[in-house]
């Protein structure tokens, strides 16, 4: 079964002591890609670093919500110039979080909008990370331009109403460990209702870890156990899954 990892922080610390272990088991479990990504500028620099040093990653660079307090006329140009490299296949994760509020609502929304500007000028995908704060994503989202062929809805967590108008708008909507939680189920009837071609699977490692791994640290080779349940519930087997999400991903990324 071929697979792709669509949303892994590998270059985290986490992984420091046994990173090639961590790529081996990903292999033996199938999983031929994975794009890692940034979620400030240091984090951003390093997914480069470490997509340009290993043929089979590839990374995206942006800065999260809670560092949208950073986002300003320099580091967006930095995040411009990594996008240079071919490694480079989205902007993000960027996007808005209100659970945390670790930075103020206006500034998110303005960093937000500010990398929607330079993805569109970037031609890139973008990766949407979106906490407490669908309507307002959305009506953001609804402002830019028809993202509807290159925009993920990162870590879905809502449930199976806000989905509607993510398959409306023929965004993609991307699913992790949390589908395997057993306090999750709102977000597995939101999987029911997403069209197959409109699926991707992420691990989101190190976070996430899905069942029953849970309590250890996550990482691309669990992404099996993510695709066995989105198998489950949609009604088709692991393999026929594995296929489909893995040409999801070849097609809004480019690989």
């Amino acid at each position: 079964m071929r697979l792709i990892d669509t949303h892994a922080h590998l270059d985290f610390d986490d992984y420091e002591q046994d990173r090639e272990e961590v790529f081996a088991r990903a292999h033996k479990k199938g999983v031929e890609k994975i794009v890692n990504i940034g979620a400030d500028l240091e984090g951003s620099r390093r997914a480069v670093e470490l997509a340009e040093k290993y043929d089979f990653i590839y990374a995206s660079v942006g800065i999260h919500p809670h560092e949208a307090d950073t986002v300003n006329r320099e580091s967006l140009a930095e995040i411009k110039a990594l996008a240079a490299s071919s490694k480079v296949k989205a902007i993000g994760e960027c996007g808005l979080d209100f659970y945390y509020d670790n930075s103020p609502r206006e500034i998110q929304k303005e960093a937000f909008k500010k990398q929607l500007d330079l993805a569109l000028k970037l031609e890139l995908p973008v990766v949407i990370h979106s906490r407490e704060a669908a309507a307002e994503t959305l009506e953001i989202l609804a402002q830019a331009a028809d993202f509807a062929e290159n925009l993920i809805f990162h870590c879905y967590a809502y449930g199976p109403e806000e989905i509607e108008e993510i398959i409306n708008r023929d965004y993609y909507a991307a699913f992790g460990g949390l589908i395997t939680f057993s306090s999750a189920q709102p977000i597995r009837d939101a999987l029911k209702k997403v069209p197959l071609n409109r699926i991707l699977l992420e691990t989101d490692a190190p976070y996430l870890t899905p069942a029953p791994y849970r309590g250890k640290r996550n990482e691309p080779a669990y992404l099996e156990q993510i695709v066995k349940k989105a198998a489950e519930i949609k009604g088709i087997t692991a393999e026929k899954m594995g296929e489909i999400t893995t040409e999801n991903a070849e097609r809004i990324y480019g690989f």
